[in-house]
């Protein structure tokens, strides 16, 4: 029984001292700046993909394609770039903590747009609406009529019970 727990701690230790060789810089480099572009633009994608499908099928659209064409590189550049930053653990999390922040940039953005877009549809629904009652004065007529004919109808039932 020692001795497989001896065999079993020099395989241990044999193992974890294997050394790690660190990745050389690529040939083509990609900076901080335009992996950080690149990871946005492949989180946005991979986001559509899982809600509109179909609109991105239908539109020709390949998204790792599309990703490398926009940004000028190739997935063998993007692999070997992403494997050197990986290594660098510091900066690896320089740059998620950055694209976290830029997509979140993007989404306030975007909301600020919908809300703008709903205010401007609701303002477009008021007016439309005003306009339908203003062609339509027969419309206005008869719910003042039907108003005042309820309003009469309290008045005689307020004098019933008064008696």
């Amino acid at each position: 029984m020692k001795l497989r727990f001896i065999y079993l701690f020099l395989i241990v230790l044999v193992t974890s001292c294997y050394k790690i060789e660190r990745p050389e810089k690529p040939k083509h480099f990609i900076t901080k700046d335009k992996m950080i572009a690149i990871l946005v633009d492949i989180s946005l994608i991979n986001s559509a993909k899982s809600v509109n499908k179909k609109v991105i099928e239908k539109n020709g659209i390949i998204p790792d394609e599309y990703i490398y064409k926009t940004h000028g590189i190739d997935s063998v550049i993007f692999a070997e770039n992403n494997e050197y930053y990986a290594y660098k653990i510091s900066e690896y999390q320089d740059i998620y903590t950055k694209v976290k922040d830029s997509l979140d940039k993007l989404k306030k953005k975007y909301k600020a747009i919908e809300a703008i877009e709903k205010a401007k549809k609701a303002k477009k629904d008021s007016i439309k609406k005003a306009g339908k009652i203003k062609s339509k004065p027969e419309k206005l007529q008869k719910i003042k009529d039907i108003n005042k004919i309820k309003s009469s109808n309290k008045n005689e039932d307020n004098k019933h019970e008064e008696m």
